[in-house]
């Protein structure tokens, strides 16, 4: 069992992780060099020896730029210091297992203390509202993944043991917890339109495919209440290359040629339920999921849904083994550009297999549909 969008359990982890690869190219202020004004992070760490390091930097586009590095004293206390710019995400970091994030501007006195050993379980932060907000929002998010992993071992073990009739009650509950933890996000945007937090928290929780609308919703208040924010910034070309691909718009052409040499739009399949999917032979995932499509394909082709498949290969000959190999009986279509591929372009897609439901219209009514998932929505639809 896999949710459909793990990634606002996941972030601190990913954010926090570009930490290891970014201390580059950058040099850090000194906590003894005091600015007459800007933020100011103070505190106490408890279980690290004096001489301990603390150090304190920015998140940018890409990657944690170092900013101020303190040393501990006897009594583990520290002062990080510097001024920015603007508003923004930073990590205070003992350890790259050791590190908590924090909002501040040049009016921030924050006094944050803890375990040197294992920040990011536990901490108390104050001074900062939008850095108090976080770690609330952070726990939160914690206590769900941890939620999660329980349901999701407990699947595991009853569908090793054959105890199928218990599954789809696992599965209901998994996705409410994932439910309320989207909706905990959301309204804690909705209360903070103007915090840097909040963009970076639909830019950064929160899957823009799964929550287009409400994601760019909010990228418009962002625009007015914070034009200049990176933060602000990012999410806006963050969606943009979705706008056209998003839930409800109309799906863009697509017209390549197909194993035979002629060319077929994926117009021409007006009038049915269809599956755009991008795959290649080369990718594994994509093979792997092949056989969930076919079932889906043989049970609903006779109601009216079809498959436009894109490929990503290069290689003709690869291309069409595959076809032949896993069964894939509907049509298929390919400029054998590789991710060049002017359909890929089109649809911004960054990754694959990727899918896009069409309803007869021609609008796209979901995305990303794998396994049972697929079944079950064109079962929801094709009734």
């Amino acid at each position: 069992m896999k949710p459909r969008n793990m990634k606002s359990l996941l972030l601190i982890g990913s954010v926090l992780a570009m930490a290891n690869s970014c201390n580059k190219g950058a040099t850090p202020t000194t906590g003894t060099a005091a600015a007459a004004a800007g933020y100011q992070v103070s505190g106490q760490l408890t279980n690290a020896p004096a001489g301990t390091k603390v150090y304190l930097a920015e998140l940018g586009d890409t990657q944690f730029e170092p900013r101020d590095t303190a040393t501990l004293d006897a009594q583990g206390k520290y002062v990080l210091q510097g001024t920015t710019t603007a508003p923004g995400m930073y990590q205070l970091k003992v350890t790259d297992a050791s590190q908590v994030l924090l909002v501040l501007d040049n009016q921030s006195r924050v006094q944050l203390t803890g375990d040197a050993t294992k920040l990011g379980e536990g901490y108390t932060v104050k001074g900062s509202k939008d850095s108090e907000l976080w770690q609330r929002l952070n726990s939160s998010l914690q206590q769900s993944k941890l939620r999660m992993a329980a349901v999701e071992q407990r699947y595991g073990q009853n569908a090793q043991a054959g105890r199928t009739d218990s599954l789809q009650l696992l599965k209901d509950k998994y996705l409410a917890v994932q439910a309320g933890t989207t909706a905990a996000i959301k309204r804690v945007v909705r209360e903070n339109p103007k915090s840097v937090l909040s963009a970076f928290v639909v830019g950064n929780l929160l899957n823009p495919d799964e929550q287009f609308g409400f994601a760019d919703s909010m990228a418009t208040q962002f625009k007015q209440t914070m034009p200049d924010s990176r933060y602000t910034k990012a999410l806006v070309a963050r969606l943009e290359p979705l706008r056209s691909t998003a839930r409800g718009e109309m799906a863009p052409e697509i017209s390549l040629p197909a194993p035979d040499g002629k060319t077929v739009a994926l117009s021409s399949l007006r009038g049915k339920y269809v599956l755009i999917d991008f795959w290649a032979s080369w990718c594994g995932p994509c093979r792997q999921e092949n056989p969930n499509v076919v079932k889906a394909y043989k049970r609903f082709k006779s109601k009216g849904f079809e498959i436009y498949s894109v490929s990503f290969d290069q290689d003709r000959g690869k291309w069409l083994k595959a076809i032949q190999a896993d069964g894939l009986t509907w049509t298929h279509v390919s400029d054998l550009k590789g991710w060049e591929s002017v359909a890929g372009q089109t649809y911004g897609v960054k990754s694959i297999p990727l899918s896009i439901l069409l309803d007869p219209q021609g609008r796209i009514i979901d995305k990303n549909l794998r396994g049972e998932a697929l079944e079950a929505k064109l079962a929801s639809v094709l009734k």
